[in-house]
């Protein structure tokens, strides 16, 4: 059974490191960081830069969560624990 993890490597604050996501997960990234005008790598090393704990992958899929949720009227307007503030405020 072919495993629905992703295994790619990106450049994260000019260090190269692998990161492993659900395709879904990566998708989103790209829509992310190409509303934002923003290279994946770019966006990738911003999360990493915001994150509190956990390891990188976890804070990208909280930060996606984050991303979508925002767009949600009436949904909680606090990050997920872990992620950083407001992907969707954040600066260009």
């Amino acid at each position: 059974m072919k495993s629905p993890v992703v295994k790619r490597s990106i450049v994260v604050a000019g260090h190269k490191t692998s990161v492993s996501l659900e395709e879904a997960f990566w998708s989103s990234m790209k829509e992310i960081s190409a509303s934002r005008d923003m290279t994946l790598s770019d966006l990738v090393s911003e999360i990493d830069q915001g994150r509190k704990q956990g390891n990188l992958s976890s804070a990208i899929r909280l930060y996606v969560l984050d991303y979508y949720r925002s767009k949600v009227p009436g949904a909680p307007a606090t990050p997920t624990d872990g992620a950083p503030a407001r992907p969707s405020a954040a600066p260009r």
